[in-house]
């Protein structure tokens, strides 16, 4: 019955999975909040004659120095691409000082807002622009087609490239863990069935959430909840699957053994999941929509693992019998081989010096932590792909070519009784190069503003700022694509003061609430809170030396805060239980943790190496604030599973001993019975 359910629920997301992508947007004004001033320029655009315009750039090249054959191509091909297609106005080419470069600004608002007619138009022109046998081709003239509407179309088409490699890559990554994990040619193939039902329903609801709530769906959150779902699916499938092998040699029937592991480890997995699901949650509160897409994506993801390894997972096991564990079967009424945990060597080594060990660890982490003011500066527009399209190429050459004025304009909307004010007022601003105005509509007009420094630099940002300092009293907007990364680093730098607050606090009560204590979820979030710092030193001494990146995705800390949160205090569920568990049984605290962490480390072990190893997936794809986020999150989870969970954790806990039930009753001198009215987490394998 269960199996035909699971059909008939995904029978019902099939019409829907298929639609997530539908609604992906990665433009940088869906990423910006409402409120950002270039969010309001980008709407009012919308509204102007002809819509929102596509802005590109023709770049004609020549090292040597351009030819009158370049120039009169660059010329020909500028005009072959006005005819075919309706822009704003005619081309008109602006040669550099040196003589080797000459661009044409090309703009057209046939496009509109939608992203695939955006795609085909910059498309098409590049066609016209490099066709070998076009207008006055000439050998050896390098031509480019940037611009603002060419990165976003590069950019799209990456992350619409994304969904195919990152699944296979996952799903492969994971079939190799499990089965080096398991040594058995059919187990490894259930769980990961079951994760990739789950990751198709996760789909379905996420469109569904989309449709019924406008969230934001962002190539990188739909990327990162597939990943969610096969990390953090197979990590509850490796705990199930441990105990229900335990619970086999103990129960005859695998119906009874099943429902004995659920009954056993389940709470614990609702438990961590539950936790997970809370801590992305938070991102609801941050201003940019990026983030605040990804805390529901996240949790769907979470929450669909959690469903199919509770549900479909425990079916299917049941179906194929004890056979499935071929050809290491647990049979009824055997006994597990007895060999010496390493983790139970690595808690006795913890336990003979436990405040030696947690100040020198606590040192370790804190030395890497300083790592963290080494990375490098924000990221940059031309910094954002691991290799260089088109844009990026045009860009490039646009930069050194043109190093006395700007080659991306600044887009002004002001209020159209206003207008020659504002005009007049931006062309006084210090900094600018020129103004000319554009199109009009009865309440907006719009104006476009050059800068003399060239796009992303410390001085476009401060004519940038300064723009908006002396045009705001009319009621002007200043925006375009340098001043939404301003918008988007400045938004980042607010979330960050006000979401991380709250996962703490949410992460703080669940865990008191789990615990029946203070101590002890206070010591797991200050484990996890000196990973992510010791994870972001890492990333600062590699990203430069050793990657190359030019600079860091604003966004980074706070989403890398709250995956690292949310999922190191998951597995600390895990050990912390147990040790109480071992408390409450009568084991004094010393003892409990050792026995917790010689219990449970092979197999959480086992899931945080499957967990990092999804999320370095993300470090082999095109886009650079992907390979940042999987990296810094998969060190944080290797750093958590064997050196703070391991040796910190433990450690403290036997220095502090009964004090760190403080203030439950397990604190006292004398451990109470179990309550009997209070379910606790049976114990983890």
């Amino acid at each position: 019955m269960l199996l035909g359910l699971w059909v008939a629920v995904l029978a019902l997301a099939t019409p829907f999975a298929g639609k997530l992508g539908d609604v992906q947007r990665d433009r940088a004004v869906d990423y910006l909040p409402a409120s950002a001033d270039s969010t309001q320029v980008a709407e009012v655009q919308e509204q102007l004659p002809g819509g929102e315009s596509t802005e590109l750039v023709l770049v004609y090249h020549r090292d040597g120095g351009l030819s009158a054959a370049d120039r009169k191509t660059a010329a020909d091909q500028a005009a072959a691409v006005a005819r075919e297609f309706k822009l704003v106005a005619t081309p008109t080419g602006v040669a550099s000082k040196d003589g080797t470069t000459l661009m044409y600004p090309v703009a057209s608002t046939a496009p509109g807002t939608d992203e695939e007619k955006r795609d085909a138009f910059v498309n098409d022109v590049r066609d016209v622009a490099k066709a070998p046998d076009g207008p006055g081709s000439t050998d050896g003239l390098k031509v480019d087609v940037g611009g603002s509407g060419a990165l976003a179309t590069d950019a799209s088409e990456v992350y619409g490239s994304l969904d195919g490699p990152l699944l296979y890559t996952t799903v492969a990554v994971v079939a190799i863990l499990l089965i080096l994990i398991y040594r058995s040619p059919l187990l490894w193939l259930v769980p990961l069935v079951v994760a990739g039902v789950a990751n198709f329903l996760s789909m379905g609801v996420a469109y569904g959430l989309n449709q019924a709530f406008d969230t934001s769906v962002s190539g990188q959150s739909s990327g990162i909840m597939t990943i969610l779902v096969f990390g953090a699916g197979t990590d509850y499938a490796l705990l199930i699957v441990s105990r229900y092998r335990e619970e086999l040699r103990r129960i005859e029937r695998p119906y009874d053994a099943m429902r004995a592991a659920l009954r056993g480890c389940g709470p614990a997995v609702v438990a961590s999941s539950g936790t997970v699901a809370a801590g992305l949650l938070c991102l609801l509160a941050a201003d940019l929509n990026s983030s605040r897409g990804m805390g529901p994506l996240g949790a769907v993801g979470v929450l669909c693992a959690l469903v199919a390894m509770l549900t479909l997972l425990p079916a299917l096991l049941v179906l194929f019998g004890r056979r499935v564990f071929w050809p290491l079967v647990p049979a009824f009424g055997s006994e597990p081989k007895k060999r010496k945990s390493l983790f139970q060597s690595m808690g006795s080594s913890a336990g003979r010096r436990p405040l030696t060990v947690l100040v020198s660890g606590g040192v370790l982490l804190g030395a890497l932590a300083l790592g963290a003011f080494a990375l490098p500066g924000n990221l940059k527009q031309e910094d954002t792909f691991t290799s260089k399209p088109d844009s990026i190429a045009a860009m490039e050459t646009l930069a050194a070519a043109y190093p006395e004025r700007g080659t991306q304009p600044i887009s002004v909307i002001a209020p159209t009784d206003r207008a020659d004010r504002v005009l007049a007022d931006a062309r006084s601003v210090p900094g600018v190069d020129g103004a000319e105005r554009g199109r009009s509509s009865k309440q907006w007009t719009e104006i476009s503003v050059v800068a003399k420094a060239p796009p992303q630099t410390a001085a476009e940002t401060g004519t940038i700022e300064r723009l908006r300092d002396r045009l705001d009293p009319s009621g002007a907007h200043v925006g375009g694509p340098s001043a939404e990364q301003i918008d988007l680093e400045d938004t980042n730098r607010r979330d960050m003061w006000v979401v991380v607050p709250i996962v703490l606090a949410a992460v703080l009560l669940i865990l008191v609430v789990l615990l029946r204590a203070l101590v002890a979820p206070l010591l797991l979030l200050l484990a996890v809170v000196a990973v992510w710092g010791a994870s972001l030193g890492i990333a600062g001494l590699v990203f430069g030396p050793v990657f190359g990146f030019e600079g860091t995705d604003p966004g980074l800390g706070l989403l890398s805060f709250c995956f690292l949160v949310a999922l190191g205090v998951d597995y600390g569920i895990f050990l912390m239980h147990r040790m109480r568990e071992e408390c409450l049984a009568g084991a004094e605290t010393g003892p409990a943790a050792l026995t917790a962490l010689r219990t449970t480390g092979g197999v959480i072990a086992s899931a945080g190496l499957v967990l990092a190893a999804t999320f370095a997936v993300l470090t082999s794809m095109p886009m650079v604030q992907l390979v940042e986020l999987g990296f810094v999150i998969a060190v944080g989870v290797l750093l958590d599973t064997f050196l703070v969970r391991t040796y910190l954790v433990t450690s403290a806990s036997l220095a502090l001993g009964r004090k760190v039930w403080w203030p439950g009753p397990l604190s006292k001198a004398r451990p109470p019975e179990p309550e009997a009215s209070t379910p606790e987490l049976a114990r983890v394998p």
